[in-house]
């Protein structure tokens, strides 16, 4: 298959803190794919690069390219028209929403990048547009919350209106970023159901950051491990092995260790790890 999402020797420092290294990789289209590693092992920050919100080292030779164009290239980031920023959608961990449009309004704001500049800037959409908008919040299963004000909504609602707003903008890779993070086990579990059911039925191309092990492991079939910033692992997700778990966060601290293991609502048991 087509590589739709290509990283070659890609570096990143903070400091004297090296939190990229040399790091590459190939993701097809049509994958689900995961980057998973310990706190600290550059998961966000390489999310980040991939959709142009960080630059690499100026020293690097690194290379991202996403859906046939450079993001960045050694060390600068390469500028992008708006047709192109919207074939690839972001997904935040704190939703990004405006809290006091409505949910409605706030999936519209996903199809600004395809609209005239002068009704972007007024806000004015047609009806085909507020059509598309309640047509992907019944896809997320709360279309009959379009009129409510975001901020009223739980962190659930909030992120199946921040994945509503990614199907409006038509983003052909969607980029997640720890998106069940701060939600309950059931939430949680209906935000992964949703990303993989886009993933199926659409063929969008999704890599998600998680935290949860056995998440991965329930929703993902490929997985991209870093450790100490560097690529650890990469691969089927079955190869995934719970020895290759411990190597992996080894070094990881008592929380760490303990934010790995399993809701036995959401996930079955990891064995052996921890």
């Amino acid at each position: 298959m087509t590589a739709i999402i290509s990283v070659e020797r890609l570096d990143k420092s903070f400091g004297n803190h090296a939190a990229l290294r040399e790091v590459g990789f190939e993701i097809a289209s049509g994958e689900m794919v995961t980057l998973i590693g310990p706190s600290g092992s550059g998961k966000s920050t390489l999310l980040r690069h991939l959709i142009g919100l960080t630059r690499a080292d100026r020293q690097s030779h690194g290379h991202v390219r996403v859906l046939d164009r450079d993001v960045q290239r050694q060390g600068r980031l390469v500028g992008a028209r708006r047709e192109q920023r919207r074939r690839a959608g972001y997904i935040f961990q704190q939703f990004n929403l405006v809290g006091r449009l409505s949910v409605l309004t706030n999936v519209l704001i996903g199809h600004l990048g395809a609209m005239p500049r002068w009704r972007a800037l007024m806000g004015r959409f047609t009806q085909y547009e507020r059509d598309l908008a309640l047509r992907a919040l019944e896809r997320v299963g709360i279309v009959g919350l379009a009129h409510q004000r975001a901020n009223t909504l739980s962190g659930g609602q909030m992120q199946r209106v921040a994945i509503a707003r990614a199907l409006v903008q038509e983003a052909e890779v969607i980029f997640a970023d720890e998106p069940i993070a701060s939600l309950d086990p059931r939430s949680a579990r209906e935000v992964m159901e949703i990303l993989q059911r886009i993933n199926r039925e659409d063929g969008r191309t999704i890599v998600v950051t998680l935290h949860q092990v056995e998440v991965a492991r329930r929703y993902c079939r490929r997985a991209i491990a870093l450790k100490q910033g560097r690529l650890y692992y990469d691969g089927p997700i079955e190869g995934l092995t719970d020895s290759r778990l411990q190597t992996l966060y080894e070094n990881a601290g008592l929380d760490e260790l303990e934010s790995r293991q399993p809701d036995h609502r959401m996930a079955t048991p990891l064995h052996a790890v921890g």
